[in-house]
């Protein structure tokens, strides 16, 4: 996504020095691209592990394997795409798909999240043990985040807003520098929608969970509780990682927006941009290490390959 800032560095509009010198393009597109083959990588991994083991596709894991899916795609298109776009003095159509890709994998991960949390919360208030058979919750929450998510990153590619360059010009986002009507009433729709919203739902839910946690493990300590709680550990530490990787694009992107005209340089805003895209690389390394059950699994595949 567009980091703020100035406009991107080649356009014409920005000073020479504002823009990162070609070892510093060069580190930066070894960095992204890094993200890039790491996260496809380990995203494909748990896409495999779920296709070796069928028991492994309970209600729950469907919504963590939608995760890697949009981690996995949002790799495999975002990074060509913006190698393509970082390479070209006029990215065009090439920087406009990246921008796309990456917001819409980006957005799908976020409502997987908040709709993880929200079905954490019911199943933990339930009385009666969770039904693993019932997986109409599943792929309607499946199918929200996928509609939801195009619902918000089709408009710039039909005039509201856009996508483009973005900080020195090596990724591509939404256009955060223009402040028309057009564009800033998109970010602010974009800001509330597909962050706000979603994080309140995430804050609402774990914070009413973790009341209930609380209460219940001093009564029932059965394996069904001690498995809903070891999930509920792994996806919160999933949801502060991708805060702490999101906030400060988010933070950067209102600045460069609202804020003064350059207050934030490409050369710095290109920090927040790498830290949102390795936001792929977190999510199945979280899943394999802090779900007892695909650990095994994982340990099962390589001991057997020894």
């Amino acid at each position: 996504m567009r980091a703020p800032g100035a406009a991107a560095c080649g356009d014409g509009r920005d000073e020479p020095e504002r823009c990162l010198s070609p070892a510093g393009r060069l580190a930066a597109a070894v960095c992204l691209g890094a993200l890039g083959s790491l996260g496809f990588c380990s995203n494909l991994l748990v896409l495999l592990l779920f296709w070796r083991f069928p028991a492994l596709r309970s209600p729950i894991n469907l919504l963590l394997l939608n995760i890697a899916l949009s981690d996995l795609l949002g790799c495999a298109l975002g990074t060509p795409l913006g190698l393509a776009a970082g390479a070209s003095a006029a990215p065009g159509a090439a920087c406009a798909w990246h921008g796309f890709a990456t917001a819409l994998c980006g957005i799908i991960s976020l409502i997987s999240l908040a709709v993880l949390s929200y079905e954490r919360y019911c199943t933990m208030t339930r009385t009666a043990e969770p039904d693993t058979t019932n997986y109409r919750k599943t792929w309607a929450g499946i199918i929200l985040s996928w509609t939801y998510s195009l619902f918000w990153t089709v408009p710039p590619l039909f005039g509201w807003s856009s996508y483009g360059p973005e900080g020195p010009g090596i990724t591509c986002s939404v256009n955060w520098h223009s402040k028309d009507a057009n564009n800033a009433s998109y970010i602010i729709c974009l800001f509330i929608f597909c962050l706000v919203i979603p994080f309140a739902i995430i804050v609402y839910s774990y914070g009413k969970l973790l009341c209930v946690v609380r209460q219940v493990s001093s009564v029932q300590r059965g394996p069904g509780r001690g498995r809903e709680q070891r999930i509920l550990l792994m996806v919160l530490v999933m949801v502060l990682c991708f805060l702490l990787c999101w906030l400060p694009y988010a933070a950067v992107a209102l600045i460069a927006t609202f804020g003064q005209p350059g207050l934030i340089t490409p050369a710095a805003s290109i920090i927040p941009a790498i830290l949102a895209k390795s936001s792929t690389v977190y999510n199945p390394i979280i899943y394999v290490f802090l779900n007892k059950q695909v650990s095994e699994m994982l340990s099962f595949i390589l001991l057997d390959s020894v």
